[in-house]
C-alpha cells in the first residue's frame, strides 16, 4: 500500500484531526477528474467554437487577438505552463500576465489599437486582483474579450461575465474546486482545460493525448508518493530546487510553490529554467538541498537537463538529485521517476503530470513538520482565497 493510499484509508476522525480531509484525496483524484473535464469540454465544443470564431482566434493572421493568460499565484503558473502550446496551435501571440501585475500596470500592459482575448484562470473566482482587473477591463476596454476558466460557479468572476456578449465562462465540475488551501486538482484541471482549448479544432488528437496523460498519471501517483514520503522521512532538507526547460520551467514554479505553501515556509524553495540556474542561483545549493530536474522529452533540450545533473553531481552541490524522466537516464540522478508512456507525452503537455511530484513532496513534508496540509499556515499568513487586498 503506497503512502498516499494509506492516508486515504485513515478514519474520518483522524483525517479531521490531522488536517488530511481534502488534500490527499484532491491529489489522488487527478487522473480521473481529467477525464471528467475532457468530457465536459467536449460537450461544450460548439459554444467554444462559436466564441473563439467570434473573437477571430481562427481568423486571418492579421486579425487574430493577442492572448493574455491571466491569474494570480498558482493560477498564473497555469499560464506559464500553457502559453507555448496555445501559441503553437492557435498561431497567435500568447502571453502569461499575472493579474497582480495587471492591477498595478494595467495601462502599460495594453496597446490601444490591438484586440485582446483574456483567458482568466481562478479556482474560486473570488481573487480580489482577478475580480478588480476583470471589472476594469469590462468597463474601459471594449477591445478585450474574456474567457473565464473557474472551479466555482458561485464566484464573483463567473457572475460578472454571465450573459455578456464578449465573454464565455467555463465552470469545471465541483470536484475540482479544492477545499484544501493548496491548489492541486484545480491547477491540473484548469491547465488541462487550456490544453483542450488549444485543440478546439482537433479534439480527436487531444483525446489520444489524454489517454497517455491518464495512464502516466495513474502510474506516477503511487511511485511519486513512495519517493516523496521516503525522502521527507529522511529529513534534513532545508531547501528544494526545481528546474526545467520551456513549459517544464513553468510547472517547476508551481512545484516550488506547493512545497513552500504546504510547509509554511519551513522548506525554502528555488526554481529556475534549467540553463538559468548557473547564472547565480546555483550558489544557493548546499548539502541540505533536494534537487529535482524535470527532464525534457525533447532530445535537444534534454541534453541541457542531463548536463546540469552531471555538473551538480561532479561538484557535490546537493544531497539528493531526482529526475522526472524516462528510465533510461537513471545514471544521471539518485532517483528517477518515470511515468508510464512518458516518452509519448511531449513537453507541451507534461506540466499536468510533472506537478504531481511537487504536490506530493509538499504533502509529505507538511506531515513531517507536524502541520495540517489542509490548513498548513498556523499563523494565518496565507489563506485559501487571498484576503485584505485593498483595491486602489
Amino acid at each position: 500500500m503506497d503512502p498516499l493510499w494509506s492516508l486515504l484509508q485513515l478514519s474520518a476522525a483522524e483525517k479531521t484531526a490531522r488536517g488530511l480531509e481534502h488534500t490527499p484525496q484532491e491529489i489522488a483524484q487527478q487522473p480521473g477528474t481529467w477525464i471528467l473535464t475532457f468530457q465536459q469540454l467536449a460537450g461544450r465544443l460548439k459554444d467554444v467554437h462559436d466564441f473563439l470564431t467570434t473573437v477571430k482566434v481562427d481568423g486571418p493572421a492579421s486579425e487574430r487577438p493577442t492572448i493574455f493568460l491571466v491569474g494570480a499565484g498558482t493560477s498564473d503558473y497555469i499560464g506559464q505552463s500553457l502559453h507555448h502550446l496555445l501559441r503553437s496551435k492557435w498561431q497567435c501571440e500568447v502571453i502569461p500576465v499575472p493579474s497582480t501585475s495587471l492591477l498595478t500596470e494595467f495601462s502599460e500592459c495594453l496597446l490601444t489599437d490591438h484586440n485582446y482575448l483574456w483567458i482568466s484562470f481562478s479556482r474560486s473566482g473570488d481573487s480580489p486582483e482577478g475580480v478588480a482587473v476583470l471589472e476594469r477591463a469590462l468597463a474601459e476596454c471594449p477591445n478585450i474579450s474574456h474567457l473565464l476558466v473557474t472551479c466555482n460557479a458561485s464566484g464573483r468572476m463567473n457572475k460578472i461575465v454571465e450573459g455578456r456578449a464578449n465573454c464565455l465562462s467555463i465552470v469545471l465540475d465541483d470536484s475540482t474546486n479544492d477545499r484544501g488551501l493548496a491548489m492541486t486538482s484545480s491547477f491540473t484541471n484548469m491547465l488541462l482545460t487550456g490544453q483542450i482549448l488549444a485543440h478546439a479544432w482537433s479534439i480527436a488528437e487531444y483525446e489520444n493525448m489524454l489517454g497517455n496523460l491518464v495512464a502516466a498519471g495513474e502510474s506516477l501517483l503511487p511511485a511519486a508518493a513512495e519517493l516523496a514520503s521516503s525522502l521527507m522521512k529522511d529529513g534534513g532538507y532545508s531547501k528544494v530546487c526545481f528546474v526545467g526547460s520551456g513549459l517544464l520551467g513553468g510547472v517547476a514554479l508551481e512545484c516550488a510553490l506547493k512545497v513552500l505553501e504546504l510547509t509554511a515556509g519551513s522548506v525554502q524553495t528555488i526554481t529556475q529554467q534549467t540553463l538559468a540556474l548557473r547564472h547565480g542561483p546555483m550558489a544557493a545549493l548546499d548539502g541540505n538541498t533536494l534537487f529535482v530536474s524535470l527532464v525534457s522529452s525533447d532530445p535537444r533540450r534534454r541534453q541541457y537537463d542531463l548536463d546540469l545533473l552531471r555538473e551538480i553531481d561532479s561538484k557535490g552541490l546537493v544531497r539528493t538529485r531526482v529526475a522526472v524522466a524516462s528510465d533510461r537516464f537513471r545514471a544521471n540522478a539518485d532517483y528517477v521517476l518515470s511515468p508510464r508512456n512518458i516518452e509519448a507525452v511531449p513537453d507541451l503537455y507534461r506540466p499536468v503530470l510533472d506537478v504531481i511530484f511537487g504536490q506530493l513532496l509538499g504533502l509529505f513534508a507538511s506531515i513531517q513538520f507536524g502541520l495540517k496540509p489542509d490548513v498548513p499556515s498556523p499563523n494565518g499568513a496565507i489563506s485559501r482565497v487571498v484576503q485584505n487586498v485593498e483595491i486602489h
